[in-house]
């Protein structure tokens, strides 16, 4: 199987031609742009990761294009500028000095990166109208016409997110659109159904009418190639806050992220390939880094497994889970490494809410496979959960919302824990396989928890169990 996203599957997807003026596709690109190549050792074959290098690419102050600290209108307009610009003249850095700057939605376009300053700020505006017309995104697993996001790329080459700076969301209409009232929920259904039953295309699905109140993701990466964000820090999103979505060759390093409203995953790295989450700070009030691919019928026909994703010397502060697989994974997850990472709380401005260090969860609707993923050399202070938990029932609200289309189960392969440390956690491994698809080799190594306040482990329709006598039995 290539480790690559073929042009093939992104023509399955339905939306591989650009559909924004914003972002020209590589083939187009007037000339290339110099790449480094970002090595990472792991427990697979991992390949060398290729991300732009724009160190000798001229740079595009905003001020220069007419931005405003005072108008949002005359900002957002100069960014654009700036941004073509930038791809026009075939590479460029578009530059956000200090100071707090009002925006819109930044769309970004192959060869383009947005570095903000120490000092800065790109302050999002809360207003939804601002983020139409409605670009292709996802939410939550199926493809949608949405908000567009914050920070937006779509079908781009070479893009980046720079800086000492900060970039922060207003939160004064999303906090309100936290709630999920009947008319959102029946928004989410009607999706379910477009997507897993009635194969309405993606440029149909339209979320923005009525009440749906589908928040938009912070950052949204969407089918791109050699993406770079680094050293910026991000406070408070609408949703998701990180998406590199059907996206190949990402790095993601020394960025600092603090968002506790709901769903506020730090990085979802959604049927993409060859990533890298690097040396990184999560304060979140969902999980720190979700792996997904896809949600039912809609990753079935996309068909992209996300694959080769290392996350590494990371610190949580907070969130659900420091790693999760799932629920989303129909495209099929597999060679995922999380090594010397640390859950410690020490600076959270919330109370703790981390569950577990690893969380693979599924549900009989998901198909796709899970395999081949490794955690090594993490610690934890106090957790709720456990050190590693599977789950195959995980349906939250859509267990009543709709029932089961197909039933496709998830095979689940090669789980592999070793080298962990946690003062306190409610078990050490929680395992519930289904008995007609057994979780499979699943191997806990040096793990020490040094009180546990439930059974320490649960293994439930395993086949293939290797507990170390360091773990409790």
């Amino acid at each position: 199987m290539s480790s690559s996203i073929s042009r093939r599957a992104l023509l399955r997807a339905g939306l591989a031609v650009p559909v924004l003026a914003g972002c020209q596709s590589f083939k187009q690109a007037p000339r290339a742009l110099a790449r480094t190549d970002v090595r990472v050792a792991a427990p697979f074959a991992m390949p060398a990761i290729a991300v732009p290098d724009f160190s000798a690419s001229p740079r595009f102050a905003i001020a220069a294009f007419g931005a405003a600290q005072d108008d949002q209108a005359r900002t957002s307009a100069a960014i654009a500028r700036a941004i073509a610009q930038a791809h026009a003249a075939g590479g460029g850095v578009v530059v956000v000095p200090p100071g707090t700057w009002p925006t819109g939605p930044i769309h970004l376009k192959s060869h383009v990166a947005l570095h903000v300053e120490e000092g800065a700020t790109l302050l999002f505006s809360a207003e939804p109208r601002d983020y139409l017309p409605a670009v292709p995104t996802s939410w939550e697993g199926l493809e949608c016409m949405n908000y567009s996001p914050l920070v937006y790329a779509y079908d781009c080459e070479n893009v980046a997110v720079t800086g000492r700076g900060t970039l922060r969301a207003r939160l004064d209409v999303w906090r309100r659109w936290y709630a999920r009232p009947k008319a959102h929920m029946d928004a989410l259904v009607a999706l379910y159904y477009m997507a897993c039953r009635d194969g309405v295309p993606v440029e149909r699905r339209d979320m923005t009418t009525g009440q749906a109140n589908l928040r938009p993701h912070f950052i949204q990466f969407n089918r791109c190639r050699h993406v770079l964000v680094e050293d910026i820090h991000i406070v408070d999103s609408p949703f998701w806050v990180l998406h590199p979505y059907l996206c190949r060759d990402v790095v993601i390093r020394r960025v600092d992220i603090a968002a506790h409203g709901h769903n506020n995953d730090g990085v979802d790295p959604e049927m993409s390939q060859n990533v890298l989450i690097d040396a990184c700070v999560f304060d979140q009030g969902d999980d720190a880094v979700s792996v997904k691919s896809g949600r039912d019928r809609d990753a079935w026909r996309i068909g992209v497994a996300s694959r080769n994703v290392v996350m590494r010397r990371c610190r949580i502060k907070n969130g659900h889970q420091l790693m999760a697989i799932g629920s989303e994974l129909s495209g099929g997850v597999e060679n995922v490494f999380v090594d010397d990472c640390h859950f410690d709380h020490a600076d959270s401005s919330v109370p703790s809410t981390i569950n577990n260090l690893l969380y693979v969860k599924t549900n009989e609707r998901r198909g796709g496979f899970v395999r081949n993923i490794h955690m090594t050399n993490v610690s934890a202070t106090r957790i709720k959960g456990g050190v590693l938990a599977v789950e195959t029932d995980v349906l939250y609200q859509w267990k009543t919302l709709v029932p089961t289309l197909e039933r496709r189960l998830t095979p689940i392969e090669g789980l592999h824990v070793e080298g962990i440390r946690v003062d306190d956690a409610g078990f050490v491994c929680m395992i519930k396989g289904e008995a007609e698809l057994p979780v499979c080799d699943v191997v806990l190594r040096d793990v020490a928890v040094r009180t546990v306040r439930g059974t320490p482990v649960v293994a439930e329709n395993v086949v293939g169990f290797d507990n170390h006598p360091e773990v409790p039995a």
